[in-house]
């Protein structure tokens, strides 16, 4: 199943996306996230199941699949190849950082190059949406946790990230991407397993398995729960496979005009033009 969260007029939605269009659920809760804190994943599938599309997917504006998570939390170096590729030593644990909503846009809204640098890098990543919260999750529990999975772009300002701090070079204004939707963890019965991969203007220049995790999904969820409560609708992302633009000689970084797909297998694709910030 697909939901989306969506702006249709003035008004902003969500629903299930289905090969007719968009059922709209927002009758039932105001938002994906209020829906995943009560618990209604099964009561979507089954209110939506004999229901026709309300409107085509083209009447409406693609929000980011939960545009208002409690939590979007990060790991970094956290792909085998990357991780080679990078130069940094194997970790002992999950190198964690933080993004702010704003920082994220939606499919086919605009990722924005920083007017105060030019090294705004990509990085394809498998993001996941907790649907069901908890503290000191169990290793062997944590994926009955999750609600879905969703494309992730974790755009790095690399001279801030570098020179000043993690912190700063993640957290630029519409400079990540997630969508296009939240595709329900019924259907990708194996996260650990999937391909995913960056395309630039058409050429790939990312593709790499989430085999390649160094830490899994379930080591993940179970480490950051024993240090915060996981609540539902937030957000965490796995991290990036090798072929990122920093490491490139010469360096790759986006430019206004240009187009970044992430694909993930299952999933489908999260599409961005890329522009300047505006004067």
């Amino acid at each position: 199943m697909k939901l989306i969260s969506y702006s249709r007029g003035t008004a902003n939605g969500w629903g299930v996306l289905g090969d007719d269009g968009v059922v709209d659920m927002t009758g039932t809760f105001p938002s994906l996230r209020a829906a995943l804190e009560a618990g209604g994943l099964a009561d979507i599938a089954a209110a939506a199941g004999d229901r026709g599309a309300d409107f085509p997917l083209d009447d409406v504006r693609l929000l980011p699949p939960v545009p208002d998570p409690g939590k979007i939390i990060c790991i970094g170096l956290n792909y085998g190849k990357h991780l080679a590729e990078s130069g940094a030593p194997m970790p002992e644990y999950p190198t964690l950082f933080v993004r702010v909503t704003d920082t994220l846009v939606a499919h086919d809204e605009p990722m924005v190059v920083p007017s105060v640098s030019s090294e705004l890098d990509y990085e394809c990543e498998l993001a996941l949406v907790i649907g069901k919260g908890g503290r000191h999750i169990a290793r062997e529990d944590a994926l009955a946790h999750v609600a879905g999975y969703a494309c992730f772009n974790d755009g790095s300002v690399r001279d801030y990230q570098m020179k000043h701090s993690l912190a700063a070079g993640k957290n630029f204004h519409a400079t990540g991407g997630f969508g296009p939707w939240l595709v329900t963890a019924d259907a990708i019965p194996d996260p650990g397993r999937l391909q995913l991969r960056t395309l630039i203007n058409g050429q790939e220049l990312q593709n790499g398995n989430t085999s390649d995790l160094i830490f899994d999904i379930p080591e993940i969820i179970s480490y950051i729960s024993a240090f915060t409560p996981l609540s539902p609708g937030d957000v965490i992302s796995t991290g990036t496979p090798e072929g990122v633009g920093f490491v490139r000689k010469p360096p790759i970084f986006l430019k206004p005009g240009d187009t970044v797909e992430i694909e993930v297998e299952g999933i489908g694709k999260l599409r961005n033009p890329v522009i300047a910030e505006p004067s």
